[in-house]
């Protein structure tokens, strides 16, 4: 008789299965994006986060983070978006660790109240890293004249076509030391008695899922539905949560009503620029750990 009524009961008010939403986090963490490439923000998960927390009867969310990292700030905004969401839903967080959660991504897992990973993921790279080159020598070859015109001695501070400055390296490794620091306090707040004591944790070194549990940056090996069915039964289903989106994944770029065609045209020549400058970038974030 009871499985006769349930027939009559629409689906969604049915409790045959515990539904778990799930947000997957992958890709380099970027202010920007650009057409073809997946990176993370907070303007570009908020959507997920908020889609995937809104489920009422969901005891969970699980949230998937593959990243190599990228921008602090970004990182910081979506693991705090991640924590104020889960304290005003009241809601567990599940973190399960793909290929890599290093850097800022590592930052956003720790966003879990339990983080889960692979035997052979890679977890960690708790430092900060900024790169550049110097072009000095090659544009004196070319015999070409850098022209540079500022209101404000430090304006191009480490312009890698001009000399490299002593002072200015300093000032960049102090800015570092600040943001090494909040980064450290982060892991530290969210992990807490879980961390081993070992001098080498911030250091910027990462590790296998496998070596991150004995650390305490991971909590335990495992994957998503067999820790799923672990906590909440045979009758426990992920659900994916996904934002939605334009042509190509992504909201088209707009060009002004009007624009010269020569502005338009010269748009276009800056935007290639920027998109090969941040293909290389991301494919860097991405090669440290061999992927």
């Amino acid at each position: 008789m009871a499985n006769l009524l349930k027939t009559f009961i629409p689906k969604r008010f049915r409790k045959d299965k515990i539904e778990i939403p799930v947000v997957r986090l992958s890709g380099a963490i970027m202010a920007t994006g650009g057409i073809g490439r997946q990176t993370l923000s907070i303007a570009s998960v908020a959507p997920m986060l908020d889609k995937a927390f809104s489920h009422r009867a969901a005891p969970a969310v699980a949230i998937i983070v593959n990243s190599p990292g990228g921008s602090p700030v970004q990182s910081r905004l979506i693991y705090q978006r991640i924590r104020d969401l889960a304290r005003e839903k009241k809601k567990r967080v599940l973190v399960f660790v793909e290929d890599v959660a290093a850097s800022g991504g590592y930052m956003i897992a720790c966003a879990g109240d339990e983080i889960i990973a692979d035997p052979s993921s890679i977890v960690g790279s708790i430092g900060v890293v900024s790169g550049s080159f110097g072009f000095v020598e090659a544009i004196n070859k070319l015999g070409i004249e850098r022209r540079v015109y500022t209101a404000g001695r430090n304006k191009v501070t480490l312009d890698p076509f001009q000399p490299q400055k002593e002072e200015d390296v300093e000032r960049l490794k102090r800015l570092q030391l600040d943001v090494h620091a909040t980064f450290i306090d982060l892991v530290r707040g969210a992990r807490r008695d879980k961390l081993a004591d070992d001098d080498d944790l911030f250091t910027g070194l990462f590790w296998s899922g496998k070596q991150a549990v004995g650390l305490g940056l991971v909590d335990r090996l495992g994957d998503l539905h067999g820790v799923l069915r672990e906590l909440y039964g045979d009758k426990a289903v992920p659900k994916l949560c996904t934002a939605k989106t334009g042509l190509f994944g992504r909201a088209k770029p707009g060009v002004a009503l009007g624009a010269p065609l020569s502005d338009v045209a010269g748009d276009i020549g800056a935007g290639a620029v920027r998109e090969v400058h941040a293909l290389a970038e991301e494919r860097l974030l991405w090669g440290r750990f061999g992927l």
